[in-house]
C-alpha cells in the first residue's frame, strides 16, 4: 500500500451571506401635501441587481510518488500554502449611486478566504501576504453590530415578559444540587487528554530561505527530548529554525538531535527546557489488538491542542509514504491503521491507548485522490491513518540520542519496489549500477540470488518489496530470521542473520 504526504491546502471557508440593505421607510418620514390632497405612492424602486457570494479559490497539491517504483502515502505534516484573498466587486459606500437610483445595490460578499495560511502535511510553507485592509474587518463589525442590537432587543422582551410573569420559575441550575463539579473517571477520553496534552507540542520548522512546516511531537525524556516525524522538521535540518509550543503556550527555541528519513522519525532537543518536563508513558506496540481504543493528539491544519479518538483498525499495514515531491525519497513503516482522525498537522504527534500510554506516532494518511469518494484530490480524514509502532520509533529514538545517525537492518539484496502481490523479486542490478546482491553480505552468504521471489520473513507474508523492507525494519541489526523464497517455480527456506546499515545515505 502506499499513501501521500498530507499537503494539501486548507479549502477557504464559505463566503458570508450580504448583508441586506434596507430601503427607507417612504411616508412616514415625508410632510403630507398641502390642502389634504391625497398622498401619491412613491415610485417603484428598481429590481436589485443580481448578486451572490464570490467563488473562493481552492487550491489542491497532488502528491507524487517517492520513486518511479513505489507511489506514495500522505504524510501527516507541516502547513502551507496561499490562502486567496477576498472576491467580488468593492461594495459602494454611503450615499446614492451615480444613475440616483434607490435604493443602492447591495454590498459585494467578502469571502473568508483570506485568513492566513493552514496546516499541510508535506507542502511548503509561504508567508502570509497582507490581508486586505479593512474589508474583511467591516463585515466583522457589521456582524456585530447587527448581533448588539438583535442582543439589546432581545435582551429588552425578556425583561418586559419576565417582569409581567407572576408563575415562579421551575428551572434547577447545577449548582444548586451541589453537581457543578463534574468528575471524570481518569481512564476516559478527558482524563487522558488532560494528563497528556501538556507533554506535547506544535512543532514549526523554517529553513534558511523562509519555507517550512508545522506538526506534533511529544516530550520523550525529562532532559528535553522531543520524538515527532522526519519529515516535520526536514525544512530545518540545513541551518533552519525549530521552535516548540506546549499547550500553555511557553515556546522554546530548539535544535535537531538526529533524524532517519528512512523511519520517518526524528528528534529533536528543547534549548533551555524547563525542570518540570514530563514525558509520556511508552506502552507496547506488539500487544495492541485490533479494536483497542485510540486516542490521537495534534494540530490539524494548525489548530493545535487537537484530540481525536478511534480503534485501532489494522495491524502491520505496509505503507510507503513520501512528501510527494518528484526527488523525494521514500520511508517504510509496518503501521499501525486507526481511523481516529488523522489530518495535516497531526504528523509526530502521540496516538495513545485507552490507557494514556503512547503506541505509535501519528505520520501518514492515505488520501482519497482525485474524483476518489467525492473528493477532489484534498488530503484528509476519510478514516484510514497510519502510525509508526512505537516499540520501533523508541529503538530509532535511542540511536539517534546515542550517535545521532539511524542504524537500519537489512539483508544485503537489492529488491523491485514495484506493486506485486507475488512477492519481493531480487533485482539483477543494484541501485547506480551495483551487484545485486552484496559481496559477504546477509543474502550472499544465505544463498540467495539475483531472480529470487521472497515470499515469507518468519511467519510473515511478503508480497512486494516495500513490505519486505517494512518487515526488516521491525527488527535489529543481528536479529536470525527465516525467509522463504521461489527459485524456478520451487519454494525454499532458508534462515538469514540481518546486517547494519548506519545512516541514510550509505
Amino acid at each position: 500500500m502506499s499513501t501521500e504526504n498530507e499537503g494539501t491546502e486548507v479549502p477557504p471557508a464559505p463566503s458570508a451571506p450580504p448583508v441586506p440593505v434596507d430601503s427607507p421607510a417612504a411616508s412616514s418620514q415625508a410632510a403630507a401635501p398641502q390642502g389634504g390632497a391625497p398622498t401619491p405612492p412613491p415610485p417603484p424602486a428598481p429590481p436589485m441587481p443580481p448578486h451572490g457570494p464570490g467563488a473562493p479559490r481552492q487550491d489542491v497539491v497532488q502528491s507524487g510518488p517517492p520513486s518511479a517504483h513505489a507511489p506514495a502515502e500522505a504524510h501527516a505534516g507541516p502547513y502551507g500554502g496561499d490562502a486567496p484573498g477576498p472576491h467580488g466587486a468593492t461594495p459602494q459606500g454611503p450615499g446614492s449611486p451615480a444613475d440616483g437610483s434607490w435604493p443602492p445595490p447591495p454590498p459585494a460578499t467578502p469571502s473568508y478566504a483570506d485568513g492566513g495560511a493552514g496546516a499541510d502535511w508535506g507542502s511548503s510553507y509561504q508567508q502570509p501576504a497582507p490581508k486586505p485592509g479593512g474589508r474583511r474587518g467591516g463585515l466583522v463589525a457589521a456582524v456585530l453590530v447587527a448581533a448588539l442590537v438583535a442582543g439589546g432587543l432581545g435582551g429588552g422582551l425578556g425583561y418586559t415578559l419576565a417582569k409581567n410573569d407572576d408563575t415562579a420559575s421551575t428551572t434547577v441550575s447545577a449548582s444548586d444540587t451541589g453537581a457543578s463539579q463534574v468528575k471524570r473517571d481518569p481512564n476516559s477520553v478527558a482524563g487522558v487528554a488532560a494528563r497528556a496534552l501538556p507533554s506535547t507540542v506544535t512543532i514549526e520548522a523554517e529553513s534558511t530561505n523562509g519555507q517550512g512546516g508545522t506538526g506534533t511531537g511529544f516530550v520523550f525524556d525529562k532532559q528535553g527530548h522531543i520524538i515527532t516525524n522526519n519529515h516535520v522538521v526536514a525544512d530545518a535540518v540545513d541551518g533552519g529554525k525549530l521552535t516548540a509550543t506546549f499547550p500553555n503556550g511557553k515556546k522554546y527555541d530548539a535544535e535537531i538531535v538526529g533524524h532517519a528519513q528512512g523511519y520517518d522519525v526524528a528528534v529533536i532537543k528543547l534549548k533551555n527546557a524547563p525542570s518540570d518536563l514530563k514525558p509520556l508513558a511508552l506502552g507496547d506496540s506488539d500487544k495492541i489488538a485490533v479494536g483497542d481504543e485510540t486516542i490521537a493528539i495534534g494540530a490539524p491544519f494548525g489548530l493545535s491542542n487537537t484530540v481525536t479518538t478511534g480503534i485501532i483498525s489494522a495491524k502491520n499495514r505496509p505503507v510507503a509514504s513520501s512528501d510527494g515531491s518528484s526527488d523525494s525519497k521514500a520511508s517504510y513503516m509496518n503501521a499501525l491503521q486507526t481511523d481516529a482522525s488523522i489530518n495535516p498537522g497531526n504528523s509526530g504527534g502521540p496516538l495513545l491507548d485507552a490507557t494514556g500510554a503512547v503506541i505509535g506516532i501519528n505520520s501518514a494518511i492515505q488520501s482519497a485522490g482525485s474524483g476518489g469518494l467525492g473528493s477532489s484530490g484534498q488530503s484528509g480524514s476519510i478514516g484510514l491513518g497510519f502510525a509508526i509502532p512505537i516499540d520501533q520509533a523508541k529503538f530509532v529514538a535511542q540511536q539517534l540520542i546515542k550517535t545521532g545517525k539511524p542504524v537500519y537492518a537489512k539483508i544485503g539484496a537489492s529488491v523491485s519496489l514495484e506493486d506485486t502481490t507475488d512477492g519481493a523479486k531480487i533485482t539483477d542490478q543494484g541501485a547506480g549500477g551495483a551487484a545485486a546482491i552484496e559481496q559477504d553480505g546477509p543474502a550472499d552468504k544465505a544463498g540467495l540470488k539475483p531472480g529470487d521471489v521472497i515470499t515469507k520473513l518468519d511467519d510473515r507474508v511478503i508480497d512486494s518489496g516495500p513490505t519486505l523492507i517494512g518487515e526488516i525494519w521491525t527488527h535489529k541489526p543481528g536479529d536470525k530470521v527465516t525467509i522463504t523464497f521461489k527459485r524456478d517455480g520451487k519454494e525454499h527456506t532458508v534462515d538469514v542473520t540481518l546486517g547494519s546499515r548506519v545512516g541514510d545515505n550509505s
